[in-house]
């Protein structure tokens, strides 16, 4: 299927479209399905209705042939006559047409689901316009509802044909029985007969749901360029979200940095990482990442440190796992607890060195073989 500027309609409905088609009606049905299912149920409620109902109709039969003398003479006999006999015949109908008013509602639904759609009411001009009703018959969809109606004509037909042979005998034989048990077996022969005959439409029915969910599909298939334009109009021009995306990253980017002067050791790779740590015993658990980058970021995160005073320690198998296994503002898992605590023990001496005015600071131990987990470790070579 292609559009006028020569784009084939590839790409499946997106459910924005799905949802504006259903607003406006369009939405899969199948009248084999409804015709199946009031066919079924008529003949259902004939069998189990069947002999009240003849009994019924026969009784107002009855009292409309039966006139008295008075009744004969008066001009309003005949219309109160004629209302009764209405009023008992729908009253005798009405538990009928309730069941087959109820099919009507609920068969469609098992195809395409409720919908209730003044669009689909409202009048359109090119519904009568006779050289797109012609294009509508003489196309693919017309070919296949003749294809459908020659299917529906050979199975009734041969299913008519076949009633007719096997109730020749019961159906010559109704002359021969009283008027009642006559009409009740007429009705009974009906239900049957019309069971019979829209059992023959279940194959028609079969192969017509998938066949309307089919072409539903395919209508409502879209081009990519299509595509592109509902996601501009519902989700913004991808260019716009990408400079808000950028912005957000930015200014998240700096309230990391204002919380770098207030961390207790930033622990680099020493060029391509940095992760800064702050630990209050008093109210944490376990020290926590305030600011970690790679490449810029972390050059930022190591000249900021330095302006503000913050110890920069280089222990790389360190850094490299703080970076890829703790977010921001989390604390860090327990297989570096040991590592950590290494590298803050050695900035409190240090601290407590500056404080006491020594002049030797504490050996530095060796961060470069830190106690790392193997299911933490990141290699250089996996950045």
């Amino acid at each position: 299927m292609q559009r006028n500027d020569g784009q084939e309609r590839n790409e499946p409905a997106t459910q924005k479209r799905l949802d504006d088609a259903r607003k406006e009606g369009r939405i899969p049905r199948s009248r084999e399905l409804n015709s199946f299912a009031m066919l079924l149920a008529a003949s259902a409620g004939l069998l189990w209705l069947g002999q009240d109902l003849s009994r019924a109709l026969l009784d107002v039969l009855r009292r409309g042939l039966q006139l008295d003398r008075a009744q004969a003479f008066s001009v309003t006999a005949p219309g109160e006559s004629l209302l009764h006999a209405l009023y008992a015949s729908l009253a005798a109908m009405a538990p009928l047409l309730l069941l087959l008013c109820a099919v009507a509602l609920l068969a469609p639904l098992f195809v395409g689901g409720w919908s209730f759609s003044t669009k689909a009411c409202a009048f359109k001009a090119n519904r009568l316009n006779p050289v797109q009703g012609l294009g509508r018959i003489f196309s693919a969809h017309g070919a296949g509802e003749l294809a459908k109606a020659l299917l529906k004509l050979a199975l009734t037909g041969a299913a008519t044909l076949w009633l007719l042979w096997h109730y020749a005998a019961p159906i010559l034989g109704l002359g021969h029985e009283p008027v009642e048990s006559a009409v009740a077996h007429t009705v009974q022969l009906m239900a049957w007969s019309l069971f019979t005959v829209s059992a023959t439409l279940c194959v028609v029915t079969a192969a017509d749901i998938p066949l309307q969910l089919w072409q539903h599909a395919k209508q409502l298939k879209m081009t990519r360029q299509e595509v592109r334009d509902e996601l501009k109009q519902t989700d913004g021009n991808p260019e716009v979200r990408g400079r808000i995306r950028a912005v957000q990253r930015e200014m998240a980017r700096r309230r990391m940095m204002t919380e770098v002067p207030k961390a207790d050791v930033i622990i680099t790779n020493p060029t391509h990482y940095a992760v800064a740590l702050r630990y209050d015993q008093g109210r944490m658990r376990a020290p926590s990442v305030v600011a970690k980058g790679r490449g810029p970021v972390a050059e930022k995160i190591r000249a900021l440190g330095a302006e503000s005073g913050v110890a920069l320690l280089s222990a790389p198998p360190l850094a490299r796992a703080l970076y890829y296994s703790t977010e921001l503002n989390q604390e860090i898992p327990a297989g570096l607890y040991h590592a950590v605590a290494q590298v803050l023990a050695y900035v409190y001496q240090l601290r407590k060195a500056a404080r006491e005015g020594a002049v030797r600071e504490a050996a530095a131990p060796d961060f470069a073989d830190m106690p790392i987990p193997d299911e933490l470790r990141r290699d250089a070579g996996e950045d």
